[in-house]
């Protein structure tokens, strides 16, 4: 619950200070960077150590994440440029998106298919506090003493986590099945890698999409990206065929629009509405706590109807963020409209996500083969990385097209917003395709337990 916490508190304080960086390093242009930086190689990471949990185990895995993530935090609180601290997200990313993929594989491991839902909306809860007082906290950082300060403070926090959890992960590691002999980097690894440079190469070239630097980086980053993309996707991911696929596809579009949408209404409520960054963060961090009474719900909710209905709560949830988008939309540019409507539609948004989320990493779980669980969640963490880094990386190019073009902050951001509309309306109409097996087959592998651990 901590480690989620830490990543939790440090997700939304950037959230909040990435507009306040920007204009400290003068660096606008590169707004998209501090997201799609830290995405781009968590998406790498979650691939990497989905296979170093199977083959090394669960525990010198999460040794191996705990050491990056605090790596690259202490890079970027010391960066002295923009790019020093993209490289510094980079590394956070890598490392925060092993740490959760090894979360997910252990209730993969630990719980029965039955008590998932219920761990899940468990760990939801350690966005409460973050919520609560982390936006607030970090623009108070930002804004009286520096916002390097926001990284600093998570290192101690996540230091404590590894020693309340060091013994712990060590004992499931002995009875995990631990197949060894990993390779450094295997096929599947160096795809990944080759993914976020071509991912890297078509957002800079979006960005500069007016000569003919940016349309030969966007091409070639296409070119590289397109056929990996078919070989580290499920089968049957492009053609949203039902089951599996259809279930990452509409995971993927609605978690892009989520954390695209969050992001850069903290940009639009302080350039647009002039808003400080600490109530800005206040407004956007509603939403993550909508999202973890949503999960409460939808854990009580699966337990009623023994996940017959989690095809249902999925569409409910996407159906709500439609109209929670919508709402955003009409609260940032209709003049004359309060905060208060922004603060209802961070509500609804997140009461969305949290109804649909938990649900689908169940639904997507129950796939998992025996003795491969770090792959699926290797695909679970692979999917909400490389759709959002998409989202926000496309989102950062049309902002600075419009900075280039000279049509205004304020045009940039409504683009934006409406890219997040569509993504969440085509996220519906890929969850008609998802199918519920009737009963995991493997939900006796996990250890049995009669109550969840709080």
């Amino acid at each position: 619950m901590l480690v989620l916490t830490t990543s939790a508190f440090e997700g939304l304080a950037i959230t909040t200070i990435a507009a306040k960086i920007a204009q400290d390093m003068q660096g606008l242009h590169l707004y998209g960077w501090i997201f799609s930086a830290f995405l781009l190689s968590q998406l790498v990471g979650t691939l990497v150590m989905g296979q170093q949990v199977d083959k090394q185990g669960v525990f010198n895995s999460m040794l191996v994440s705990f050491t990056v993530f605090v790596l690259g935090t202490i890079i970027a609180a010391a960066s002295l440029n923009m790019y020093m601290l993209i490289g510094g997200r980079a590394f956070q990313g890598f490392g925060a998106g092993a740490l959760i993929t090894c979360v997910y594989a252990c209730v993969t491991l630990y719980y029965p298919d039955s008590l998932r839902t219920q761990i899940l909306a468990a760990f939801s809860m350690a966005f409460v506090l973050p919520s609560l007082i982390g936006p607030y906290f970090a623009g108070l950082i930002a804004s009286y003493i520096s916002w390097r300060f926001v990284f600093w403070i998570v290192i101690p926090l996540i230091a404590i986590a590894l020693l309340l959890t060091y013994r712990s992960f060590r004992d499931l590691q002995r009875s995990q099945q631990v197949t060894g002999g990993a390779r450094a980097i295997d096929s599947r690894t160096g795809q990944a890698i080759l993914l976020a440079i071509g991912t890297g190469l078509l957002l800079t070239g979006l960005g500069m999409i007016t000569n003919w630097q940016g349309i030969a980086l966007s091409m070639g980053g296409l070119m590289i990206m397109i056929p990996l993309m078919h070989k580290l996707l499920p089968q049957g991911t492009f053609l949203v065929q039902a089951g599996l696929p259809a279930t990452l596809v509409t995971r993927g579009l609605y978690v892009a629009c989520y954390f695209a949408t969050e992001s850069f209404v903290i940009l639009g409520l302080t350039e647009l509405k002039g808003l400080s960054a600490d109530t800005a963060g206040l407004l956007v961090a509603a939403g993550s706590l909508s999202w973890s009474g949503a999960a409460w719900l939808q854990a009580r909710l699966d337990a009623k109807d023994r996940g017959e209905g989690r095809k249902r709560r999925v569409m409910l949830g996407i159906g709500t963020m439609i109209g929670g988008v919508m709402l955003v939309i009409l609260a940032l540019f209709l003049q004359d409209t309060g905060i208060m409507l922004i603060l209802i539609s961070q509500i609804i948004i997140g009461f969305g996500v949290g109804l649909a989320n938990p649900t689908t990493a169940v639904i997507a779980l129950q796939y998992a083969e025996l003795g491969h669980e770090g792959k699926m969640s290797a695909n679970l963490q692979f999917v909400d990385s490389f759709y959002v880094a998409m989202s926000i990386g496309v989102s950062g190019a049309l902002v600075a097209l419009a900075e280039t073009m000279r049509w205004g902050i304020s045009t940039g951001i409504f683009m934006v917003l409406m890219l997040q509309l569509l993504l969440v309306l085509l996220s519906f109409l890929s969850s008609l395709r998802i199918s519920i097996l009737a009963r995991h087959k493997h939900s006796s592998a996990g250890q049995k337990i009669d109550t969840l651990p709080m």
